[in-house]
């Protein structure tokens, strides 16, 4: 992703909540690659996984104009549970990459009302499982 002027303060910096954003949609787009996207769980399973808890310890800005990418890592995986690693990244200067910002996130799958927790679908389940 693309810092733009929009997702900056005065002076060029990337407002922190905007780190939430991109990682949010890190973990849509990270489902969506394993054709198991959002869509496909509230419509054949009606359920939908929400942020239940989530911890940002933000390292190093991000500025106007740079380009960012979100790594998602699986730590655990419940019956309707599931914790993830965030990290925000940008390619350094000398070719490595800069951490910019580390987010542990914790979903929950509830139903499609969002009254009640329920199990992660199994296919779901089953693919994040071997991602642990």
């Amino acid at each position: 992703m693309r810092v733009y002027f929009e997702d900056t303060d005065a002076g060029g910096v990337a407002y922190h909540a905007n780190y939430l954003r991109w990682a949010e949609r890190a973990r849509t787009e990270s489902l969506r690659s394993m054709d198991l996207p959002h869509s496909l769980m509230m419509a054949r399973y009606n359920a939908m996984l929400v942020v239940r808890r989530i911890e940002v310890e933000y390292v190093a800005p991000a500025r106007l104009d740079d380009e960012v990418q979100v790594a998602t890592r699986v730590k655990a995986v419940g019956a309707a549970r599931l914790d993830l690693e965030q990290t925000v990244l940008r390619a350094g200067d000398g070719g490595g990459e800069v951490v910019l910002a580390r987010l542990q996130v914790g979903l929950v799958c509830v139903s499609a009302d969002g009254l009640r927790p329920t199990r992660l679908p199994a296919p779901w389940r089953a693919a994040l499982a071997g991602l642990v």
